[in-house]
C-alpha cells in the first residue's frame, strides 16, 4: 500500500472508531492531501508545502505555501473523498507580512467550480499574529474541498500549515 492510501485508511479507521465513541478523534485529513493554488511565487513555495505536516512559519524554510500578488488569491487542498468538516487551523507566516491574510475565507464543498470558491463559506479570518496558529471551529460542512480564499482584492496568500479535522 502506498503511503497515501496507507494514510487514508488510517484516517478512515480513526474516523470509523470515533463515530462508534471508541476514539477521540484528532486526525489532520488535509495532511498528504493534494494542494494547488492561483499561482505560485517561486520554487520554495508550492502549494504542496501547507500540507507538509511542518508548521514552521518562516517563508525561506520551504515549508510554506506564497502565491503571487494575484486578484482573488486562492489555495486548495482535495482530501480526497467527502467528510463532515468541524474546523480548520491556519498556520501564518511568521518573518514578515501577516496582516496579508486578514479576510482570507474558508470555503469547503464538493464543487471545483470557480476553482472550489463558491463552495459553503465556513469562517473568514479576522488576523492571525505573525507565526501563530488559529483554529477556527463551525458547525459541520460536508466537503471533499477545502479552500482558502481572499476575496476583492490583489494579494499575496501565504500559508504555512492548514490542518482540516472532523468529529
Amino acid at each position: 500500500m502506498a503511503g497515501q492510501e496507507l494514510w487514508q485508511a488510517m484516517a478512515g479507521l480513526e474516523s470509523w472508531l470515533a463515530m462508534v465513541g471508541l476514539v477521540e478523534t484528532t486526525v489532520n485529513l488535509a495532511f498528504g492531501g493534494t494542494a494547488v493554488q492561483s499561482s505560485t511565487y517561486d520554487h520554495l513555495t508550492a502549494a504542496q508545502n501547507a500540507v507538509d505536516g511542518n508548521r514552521n512559519s518562516d517563508y525561506t524554510s520551504g515549508s510554506c505555501s506564497h502565491t503571487k500578488g494575484d486578484w482573488n488569491p486562492w489555495w486548495r487542498v482535495d482530501l480526497l473523498k467527502t467528510y463532515s468538516i468541524t474546523s480548520v487551523s491556519i498556520t501564518n507566516r511568521g518573518d514578515c507580512c501577516a496582516e496579508r491574510i486578514n479576510g482570507a475565507q474558508i470555503r469547503i464543498g464538493n464543487s471545483l467550480e470557480n476553482d472550489g470558491n463558491d463552495n459553503n463559506l465556513a469562517a473568514t479570518v479576522v488576523s492571525i499574529p505573525p507565526g501563530e496558529t488559529q483554529t477556527f471551529k463551525f458547525k459541520p460542512i460536508k466537503g471533499r474541498y477545502v479552500n482558502i480564499f481572499i476575496p476583492f482584492r490583489s494579494e499575496y496568500l501565504t500559508l504555512c500549515e492548514v490542518e482540516v479535522f472532523s468529529d
